[in-house]
């Protein structure tokens, strides 16, 4: 590995390690339906979020409050002994990639068939607080 590569997978490895993050693979929702779920919470504070994923109708809604709930647990990992009220958690980034797709027939009249995409989808969930954003800016400054 080059010195340039290696610098900059170093880089990224110090900013993972300062943000949480979750995700999850092949959920059995339409990617179309649930990044309309994902654009409720996106830039929202943590406990608005989850109270909105909370009392939505929509059956995304609970498997993006699950993510949710692992990035948050996930951020509790990596600060041990800090509580998340101090830190003014917020969803940074949200974002909802198509994932495989089922390709099934169903049958149609005169001896044809129409195929069935079953989709699915990868969601992404970033979450930061908004003390690091602050100090972030003003180190920039």
């Amino acid at each position: 590995m080059g010195a340039r590569k290696r610098t900059s997978a170093n880089a990224r490895k110090e900013v993972m390690k300062e943000t949480s993050l979750a995700r999850l693979s092949n959920c059995p929702t339409s990617p179309r339906k649930m990044r309309l779920v994902a654009d409720m919470i996106r830039g929202k504070k943590v406990e608005t979020a989850l109270n909105s994923l909370k009392f939505s109708t929509k059956e995304a809604a609970a498997r993006l409050e699950k993510v949710l709930l692992s990035a948050i647990s996930n951020w509790q990992a990596k600060n041990d002994g800090q509580r998340i009220e101090d830190h003014d958690l917020f969803v940074k980034e949200v974002f909802v990639d198509s994932g495989r797709q089922l390709k099934r027939l169903r049958t149609a009249p005169q001896g044809r068939g129409h195929r069935v995409r079953k989709r699915s989808n990868h969601i992404t969930l970033i979450l930061d607080s908004k003390a690091a954003v602050q100090a972030e800016t003003t180190a920039v400054n």
